[in-house]
């Protein structure tokens, strides 16, 4: 068991799915959680409820991504909350979900994943990181996408390829720091999100199929990872992408 005791996490898009595994399980080892949310008030205050039914202590925030002033909103009730406080853990994993193959994608929707995948990740560290304490953690959720060909998430790849890159360049600059920066790349995995497009004929068999430890992801298997790398156990791994896939598009079964 990791102990993030005396730690302040921030986690974004923690209403549900990995984010809210995520934030709870940061919680249950000893870190005091920041819940952000964008639009499902309802979910993150769940996630509230089950840190604090379990000890832990957790606040929510509220702050639309991809918006003009995203960045100052959230940041006025993290610092409300904080009341100085410094904070030790930013786990970047709010994002908007694949427009489409190319043919279809508007302008509006491909801005829209760039400002809320890449625009406000990028300048929540930026503005986070006077805020974070020397030795401190940063995790952005990125995705296999990155590394397999699908025609119908081109531009959600390319904002993840673009956070992956991110993640490597800060990882460089603030190391002397001692702060380190990764990102986690999970594959198919069951969250109330995905759970039209899993329910869809077939599509649950084919991404089992072709994942290498035979069954789809949970978000206690992303959030697992993501404990690991905010605990003084990962103090030596930065500028890396972790996958969390369990394998998927290794290459053939046989």
């Amino acid at each position: 068991m990791s102990d993030l005791t005396g730690k302040t996490a921030l986690v974004t898009g923690a209403s549900r799915g990995i984010g809210q595994a995520i934030a709870t399980r940061l919680a249950a080892n000893g870190a005091a959680v920041i819940v952000h949310f964008g639009t499902d008030k309802d979910g993150a205050t769940a996630t509230v409820d089950e840190i604090e039914r379990a000890g832990g202590t957790a606040f929510a925030v509220r702050a639309e991504l991809g918006v003009d002033d995203d960045v100052e909103t959230l940041f006025a009730g993290i610092e409300t909350g904080l009341a100085g406080r410094p904070l030790d853990i930013l786990v970047n994993n709010a994002a908007a979900l694949p427009a489409g193959p190319i043919g279809v994608t508007t302008r509006t929707e491909f801005d829209h994943l760039f400002a809320v995948n890449v625009r406000a990740p990028y300048f929540i560290i930026q503005r986070a990181l006077p805020l974070l304490r020397d030795g401190g953690r940063i995790i952005t959720i990125s995705s296999v996408a990155t590394r397999m060909a699908n025609n119908t998430q081109t531009s959600f790849a390319m904002t993840k390829g673009a956070v992956e890159t991110m993640s490597m360049t800060l990882a460089n600059e603030l190391g002397v720091r001692g702060i380190t920066v990764n990102a986690v790349a999970p594959g198919g995995t069951r969250t109330a999100t995905n759970e039209a497009v899993l329910e869809a004929p077939g599509v649950t068999e084919l991404i089992t199929g072709l994942t290498a430890l035979d069954r789809l992801g949970e978000p206690s298997d992303v959030a697992d990872v993501i404990v690991f790398l905010a605990s003084d156990a990962a103090r030596w791994i930065t500028g890396q992408v972790i996958d969390a896939s369990g394998g998927l598009f290794l290459g053939p079964r046989v």
